[in-house]
């Protein structure tokens, strides 16, 4: 399943659609937090597809779970996720 979320607020310039798929078999946490007055955060599904729009100097934090919460797996440059 493929979610869309329009993830920043509409007078950011420079703002590219980006795509990210979760590969695992586990949730996963998605965040980005360089947003001025905007907060993103998404679960994803295991083999779910997520489409949201970035800044293209923007950075994508994934998360996992683990058994004391979660903790960050990976940080995914968002001009790298972009949907041509």
């Amino acid at each position: 399943m493929t979610q869309l979320f329009n993830s920043i607020p509409t007078d950011c310039a420079d703002r590219i659609l980006c795509c990210y798929f979760n590969p695992t078999k586990k949730i996963q946490i998605l965040r980005l937090e360089s947003i001025p007055n905007s907060k993103f955060e998404r679960v994803v599904f295991p083999l779910e597809r997520l489409l949201f729009e970035a800044p293209s100097d923007a950075e994508l934090e994934v998360y996992r779970s683990t058994r004391t919460g979660t903790s960050l797996s990976t940080r995914i440059a968002c001009d790298r996720l972009r949907v041509n």
